[in-house]
């Protein structure tokens, strides 16, 4: 059978005319050559090593569906949603497409996604997927991607400087977080507490000690809110978070932490400077390729507020159909074998993701070393609270830029945390009521 090499588009401009100069009617056409079907995707999140593995599983699919291609398309990250977003309009040249937690709403409102819902509900790999990948898949009510896997927070510690600095453990809440951190600050020796995100989406931190400290008054569904429908920003309780949460830069971060960001945050860590690090698992790889070794450093579950418990707002991403697409069976097809099993498996072990598989969790890859945390927070639910964030609001890019904003000027002392949050109130209930009107 034929292979479809891998195709790498390297701007925007070009994967346009690709997709307006694809074959009409929507999607990729069957080919000159007796019929046969050719599936055109798009990824999103691109990086070589990445995009080589989804190769050789989109190869495995080939192989197992005769008279299938499957060309992938892969735009430099940091242009590929708008890419992608013009694919989908043009009506043209995609078939299967990465969709994110921040792209699933946008899409879908402009009716370019294919509701899977009737077709996964025949597929015989549903029930081996987690209650968080169905819950994911399903949606409200519409199945417009099956997840690849998640991204949650978890806590990289440095194992030498907490037992040298007294402690039995690593903090398991914010509060001692910040004593923990505040107890191995040393400048002196260029050793710091915490790596601060002070730069962009420095936001999403002070959020989650938020939702911490308000997780058994959050809205499930909805964690900007609490369940009486004012915003999390008003609470109290909020007030007491992000003084803590700041208290860290003053007490236990570098100073140049006021600018930085996930590079320089994950670097802080790397390089060893560093005690503490909030991140996604996708960082687990980067730590271990670096200097540290295995006994100065593991991961413990997400802190947790005054009674407790974290909430855990799982960012996520998947697989899904365009609805343009004029092979929706075969595209369907595609997006079930890589979310079946082995594939997703493969798939998350490979991009450091928390995975859709239920079985995975039994794999030696996650339940030793610094994987371990994941799971305790999958098999502990009401502890660490899965929530869903507003991602997929329209106005959600202009939230995260005044929102970083925000978090600079506090850091440089031209706003104060009441403030900020009286700003962030402000900004969301005029949003909901404008969503709401």
């Amino acid at each position: 059978m034929k292979r479809t090499r891998l195709t790498t588009i390297a701007g925007v401009g070009t994967v346009a005319l690709l997709a307006l100069t694809a074959c009409s009617g929507g999607g990729s056409d069957s080919s000159a050559e007796g019929g046969d079907v050719e599936l055109q995707m798009v990824e999103s999140l691109t990086n070589p090593a990445r995009t080589e593995l989804l190769r050789g599983l989109l190869d495995d699919f080939e192989a197992e569906n005769p008279g299938v291609t499957v060309k992938l398309v892969s735009p430099p990250t940091e242009q590929a949603d708008q890419t992608i977003q013009q694919m989908l309009q043009s009506g043209s040249g995609v078939d299967v497409l990465e969709v994110r937690d921040i792209t699933v709403g946008p899409f879908s409102n402009n009716g370019w996604l294919y509701d899977m819902s009737d077709d996964l509900k025949s597929w015989d790999g549903w029930d081996a997927l987690t209650d968080n990948a169905k819950a994911a898949a399903e949606g409200d009510g519409e199945s417009y991607f099956v997840p690849y896997g998640f991204y949650g927070l978890s806590l990289f510690y440095r194992t030498d400087l907490v037992e040298e600095a007294g402690f039995d453990g690593p903090p398991t809440s914010w509060e001692e977080l910040l004593e923990q951190a505040s107890a191995i600050q040393d400048p002196a020796n260029n050793t710091y507490g915490y790596a601060f995100r002070g730069g962009q989406n420095g936001n999403t931190n002070v959020v989650a000690a938020i939702e911490a400290y308000l997780v058994d008054d959050l809205d499930p569904s909805d964690a900007f809110r609490l369940e009486d429908g004012s915003t999390i920003f008003a609470a109290p309780e909020a007030q007491d978070a992000v003084d803590t949460y700041f208290d860290l830069f003053e007490q236990g971060s570098p100073p140049s932490a006021v600018s930085w960001g996930y590079p320089e945050m994950v670097a802080g860590f790397t390089n060893g400077s560093t005690a503490f690090l909030l991140q996604d698992p996708e960082v687990i790889a980067t730590v271990q390729e670096s200097n540290l070794t295995e006994d100065q450093w593991d991961t413990a579950p997400l802190l947790t507020g005054p009674d407790g418990k974290a909430a855990q707002p799982l960012a996520v991403a998947g697989w899904g159909v365009a609805e343009a697409s004029t092979h929706k069976a075969e595209a369907v097809e595609l997006v079930e074998f890589l979310s079946s099993a082995e594939p997703a498996t493969e798939f998350a072990q490979a991009n450091s993701l928390v995975p859709i598989i239920a079985a995975a969790s039994d794999d030696e890859f996650y339940s030793t070393g610094p994987w371990t945390s994941y799971v305790t927070m999958t098999e502990n639910p009401d502890t660490y609270v899965n929530v869903q964030q507003p991602r997929g609001v329209s106005w959600w890019t202009e939230w995260i830029q005044k929102s970083d904003q925000d978090v600079q000027n506090v850091l440089l002392g031209n706003m104060t945390t009441k403030e900020l949050l009286e700003s962030w109130d402000a900004y969301w209930v005029e949003k909901y009521a404008s969503e709401e009107g």
